[in-house]
């Protein structure tokens, strides 16, 4: 799965504050994700991650 960081990602399940927005900070083995309706920034595995991605919504696309 292609994600990149800046990239907002739209989750199955919603946050406790109510969005299923989160932005990404970081890539690797974790992502850390921070969530757009609260600001609460967490770091969860890929695998975890990639299981609960219902849309990935690109913010900055590339000048080729």
């Amino acid at each position: 799965m292609d994600v990149r960081v800046g990239d907002l990602l739209e989750l199955k399940k919603a946050h406790p504050c109510g969005s299923r927005q989160w932005q990404v900070l970081r890539v690797g083995m974790d992502f850390k994700l921070r969530c757009a309706g609260c600001g609460h920034e967490l770091m969860i595995p890929r695998s975890k991650a990639e299981k609960n991605i219902k849309k990935i919504i690109r913010t900055e696309e590339t000048d080729a």
